[in-house]
């Protein structure tokens, strides 16, 4: 059904039926749904590992790789319930842009017959990858870089071969939590403390303001410790993949200039060695996407830590702590024969975020002091050029959100670093029982903070890092909330 009023939707809904049970994760069973409706799942992965020397991002500076800790993967999990078809890709990646996104769905569709509004790719935001974000975001590519052109290539793969895996299977639902690694990293400060940013003035609140920190008077922002996940299985028992989500950033190897899948690929390996699923034909692939983690980290700002961890120590610890719940979690869940499946994607048309005249006048009279000159903000000249390359952007940009349907379960695609409490309340008031969102989706533009938190300012808030009118957030909600109720009836 295709409607225009604003929006374009894209839906496919049937009827939920029986249940079966998986091993000693499930818990109840019922009677097989009649064998014309035939559920099928099928799942892959494609190597999107990165040359050494290319450029790592995730920090301030993009330094060459020198090492290549883990490889990266494009994860695929393929959906059909006879109906209706639909593919997530989740790819070790910071944030692809929407040019790579689309161009890979388009050769999905062609190669598959999925349709691309059923299509959700999304980056993991591992901080130890290459870049295929494009150089402006508000602007789609006219050419891909090298990385780029590859990445399009090896994620249509993945999804083309996870076609191929397709067989009849089960699916099952649940949820867990992890409370212990998600801390809001945006604090209020005690009168009096510093607080400039990198446009001559001041803000109410400021991100990472170190460990410990007397001055820190309280956390501005909440987190999700929810552990979201979807698990599917052959009719004979064999895992076939876990799909979880977690509101986490990230967390990294803390080893210097490598390639690395950071905690998600460690969840990854530790998942699959958890359920017995090693070296099965096809191959089990576990897949952890990046939920509403925009404000987000596993840092207590509040204490002072004393454990210095190794290299890769971290990750490691924080991978198999939610594999470990995850797995808690499957063995409390229903499997299901056949389920629901819908799609639901539209293009909404929000302003751009532009520079004043006065923010522009201040960037060009940083950029003309020499770079020795004392600094009002250490990150002021990086901000100083952002602003400029925004003069000439565009007023109004087109972002793609999408909402995917699987049986109880609303799973909402958004191209942002989305804060915990825009994930908290798509969950609180979506039509579906349980709900998450996938952040780093179809594309990659800034950080979306709320206009309340826009209002205290931060690292999140600042123009170059978010590029989106300050109301974003609440017309993207309100969309998302209206995609989920359509495909629910």
């Amino acid at each position: 059904m295709i409607r225009r009023a604003g929006w374009f939707l894209v839906m496919a809904v049937v009827a939920t039926v029986g249940m079966a049970s998986w091993g000693e994760y499930c818990a109840h069973a019922e009677d097989p749904q009649p064998p014309q409706k035939v559920f099928k799942a099928g799942a892959a992965k494609s190597n999107i590992t990165p040359f050494l020397d290319m450029p790592i991002v995730g920090g301030w500076t993009s330094p060459p790789a020198t090492h290549i800790h883990d490889e990266l993967w494009a994860r695929a999990l393929v959906l059909d319930n006879g109906i209706t078809q639909v593919a997530i890709v989740i790819v070790d990646n910071i944030g692809p842009s929407r040019a790579v996104c689309d161009q890979a769905k388009s050769i999905i569709q062609e190669k598959t017959g999925i349709p691309t509004t059923h299509i959700l790719i999304a980056g993991t935001h591992t901080h130890s990858s290459v870049s295929a974000r494009g150089d402006r975001r508000l602007q789609k590519e006219d050419s891909f870089t090298e990385y780029q052109a590859f990445l399009v290539r090896r994620i249509a793969d993945a999804v083309r071969l996870a076609v191929n895996n397709l067989a009849p299977a089960q699916i099952a639902w649940g949820a867990t939590a992890e409370p212990s690694q998600v801390f809001n990293r945006r604090y209020f400060m005690k009168p009096g403390t510093p607080t400039p940013n990198p446009f001559g003035g001041t803000d109410q609140v400021v991100m990472n303001p170190g460990q410990g920190n007397p001055n820190i008077l309280k956390a501005a922002g909440p987190t999700d410790p929810e552990i979201c996940f979807l698990a599917v299985r052959s009719v004979e028992g064999r895992p076939i993949a876990v799909l979880a989500n977690y509101g986490l950033h990230y967390v990294g190897p803390g080893a210097g200039n490598v390639i690395s899948a950071d905690y998600f690929g460690v969840f990854v390996d530790r998942i699959q060695e958890l359920l017995s699923a090693d070296r099965l034909d096809p191959p089990f692939v576990g897949i952890l996407s990046n939920g509403a983690s925009g404000d987000v980290n596993n840092i207590n700002w509040l204490q002072r830590e004393e454990r210095r961890w190794r290299p890769y120590e971290r990750m490691r610890f924080v991978g198999h702590l939610i594999a470990q719940r995850v797995h808690e979690g499957l063995q409390e869940v229903t499997f299901h024969d056949w389920v629901e499946l819908g799609a639901a994607a539209t293009d909404l048309r929000i302003k751009a975020r532009k520079p004043t005249p006065e923010q522009v006048e201040y960037a060009k009279a940083i950029l003309a002091k020499p770079e020795e000159a004392p600094k009002y903000h250490g990150h002021e000249r990086v901000y100083a050029q952002r602003v400029l390359n925004l003069v000439d952007a565009p007023d109004e940009v087109d972002i793609p959100l999408q909402v995917l349907r699987v049986g109880e379960v609303g799973i909402c695609a958004m191209p942002f670093e989305v804060f915990a409490e825009i994930g908290l309340e798509l969950k609180q008031k979506s039509v579906l029982p349980r709900t998450f969102v996938i952040s780093h989706a179809n594309g990659h533009f800034g950080y979306l903070p709320t206009p309340e938190q826009h209002a205290l300012g931060g690292y999140e808030t600042w123009l170059g890092t978010n590029f989106v009118e300050i109301e974003a957030s609440v017309k993207i909600v309100d969309t998302l909330l209206r995609l989920l109720e359509n495909a629910r009836n």
